[in-house]
């Protein structure tokens, strides 16, 4: 009798885990609340006008910065590459999506509470899963880029060459473009930047140093890194303007503005951990 009991516990809370994670799930995938005249992007004109102009900012990296950067990189000292090669480590994005998938889980976890804790722990819930969103989608396409374009990393071919390629090889030394450690940087920067604006000069620190890095180590070119950045701030600017189309920490003005919701104070969420621990 008395080992079915801890058994049942176990068994009730990993249900009501798995609730509230499809809850917040459902959430996500229902049809937005809110209709913006500007749901994603600048209008089209707009947006191509910046495709084009992004794209010749690559093409002129390329061309003229890239084999240079890579050269001067690879003459540097050995003790200043083993310092940044030691910062880059800090660009891979487990060491943000461990943390708040297992944030997120436990928040998931927590046995029923008052009505004001229990909206306390939704918003804590909604933030978490924001971020996890936005470092972890830009991560993913940013994978699947790698694999359809094939670009080789720096010195792969024997010689300095910006533009070897092999689309669709899906090794390492063919998944130069775009940085996936920038990209995890930029996203950072942009979405704790978004709940967080005191942080911004401290994240832009960051984020300055993995990009950096990624060249200092010839690991990638830098346009590389201009694509990881393009890609990071901007996928984590559209999970944040998902969120506010459904109303989930977010909101967006007639404009299509994005505007965050306050987020629980400390006194809150201090009293949902003496509500946890009497």
């Amino acid at each position: 009798m008395t080992s079915i009991a801890p058994q049942a516990e176990r068994v009730s809370v990993v249900r009501r885990t798995a609730v509230n994670i499809a809850a917040g799930l459902t959430t996500l995938v229902t049809p937005a609340r809110v209709r913006s005249r500007r749901p994603w992007l600048w209008p089209w004109p707009k947006l191509a006008i910046a495709v084009a102009l992004t794209a010749a900012a690559f093409l002129l990296v390329m061309s003229l910065l890239d084999v240079h950067a890579i050269v001067g990189a690879r003459a540097l000292p050995q003790w200043f590459k083993d310092i940044f090669d030691w910062i880059t480590d800090f660009g891979k994005s487990g060491y943000f999506l461990w943390p708040l998938g297992l944030v997120f889980i436990g928040l998931a976890a927590l046995p029923p509470l008052s009505p004001i804790s229990q909206r306390v722990i939704a918003a804590l819930m909604v933030r978490v899963g924001f971020l996890f969103a936005a470092i972890a989608l830009p991560g993913l396409a940013t994978n699947a880029v790698k694999y359809v374009i094939g670009r080789a990393r720096p010195f792969v071919g024997g010689s300095p060459d910006a533009f070897l390629y092999a689309p669709f090889t899906g090794t390492a030394a063919y998944a130069s473009m775009p940085s996936g450690h920038t990209t995890t940087a930029l996203s950072v920067l942009v979405a704790f930047g978004i709940l967080w604006p005191r942080l911004r000069p401290y994240l832009l620190i960051y984020a300055l140093l993995i990009c950096i890095s990624r060249v200092v180590i010839t690991a990638h070119h830098p346009s590389d890194v201009m694509g990881g950045a393009v890609m990071g701030a901007l996928g984590a600017l559209l999970v944040a303007r998902y969120f506010a189309l459904h109303r989930l920490g977010f909101s967006t003005g007639p404009d299509g503005a994005l505007h965050g919701f306050p987020g629980p104070s400390w006194r809150r969420i201090k009293s949902v951990a003496r509500e946890l621990v009497a």
